[in-house]
C-alpha cells in the first residue's frame, strides 16, 4: 500500500474556519466525485488539528491522506483528466502550495 500524507496550510487571508469548511465540505466531495477516486484510491482522509493541552501548537492547518494499492494506481489517478482539470485547480484556492510538506510511505501495521 502506497500512502501519501500532505501537511497543508491555508492561503494567506483565509480564516482557519473557512479553510476547514472548504477542505471538508467542498474539496473532499469534489475529490471523491471523480470516478478515478473510486477506481484507484483505497483511502482518503482529511484531518484538522484540535486543541490539545500539553502538546506543541499546530504546525499545519490540515492534513490529507491518500492511499493507493500501488505506484501504477497513484500515477493513473494523478494523470487523469478529471484530477488535472477539476480537483487540482481547487487546491490552490485554499492551500498555500509553497508550504505543503509531503511524505510518501509504505505503511506497515505494528499493532
Amino acid at each position: 500500500m502506497l500512502k501519501l500524507i500532505f501537511m497543508i496550510n491555508r492561503v494567506e487571508g483565509m480564516s482557519y474556519d473557512h479553510f476547514v469548511e472548504h477542505h471538508r465540505n467542498r474539496h473532499a466531495p469534489l475529490f471523491t466525485s471523480i470516478p478515478e477516486a473510486e477506481r484507484y484510491v483505497r483511502k482518503y482522509t482529511v484531518s484538522h488539528p484540535v486543541p490539545a493541552e500539553n502538546y506543541p501548537p499546530r504546525a499545519y492547518d490540515g492534513l490529507t491522506e491518500i492511499w493507493f494499492e500501488n505506484r501504477e494506481d497513484h500515477d493513473a489517478f494523478f494523470a487523469s483528466e478529471n484530477y488535472r482539470t477539476l480537483v487540482n485547480p481547487d487546491e490552490a484556492r485554499f492551500i498555500d502550495m509553497d508550504s505543503v510538506a509531503v511524505m510518501v510511505t509504505e505503511e506497515r501495521e505494528v499493532i
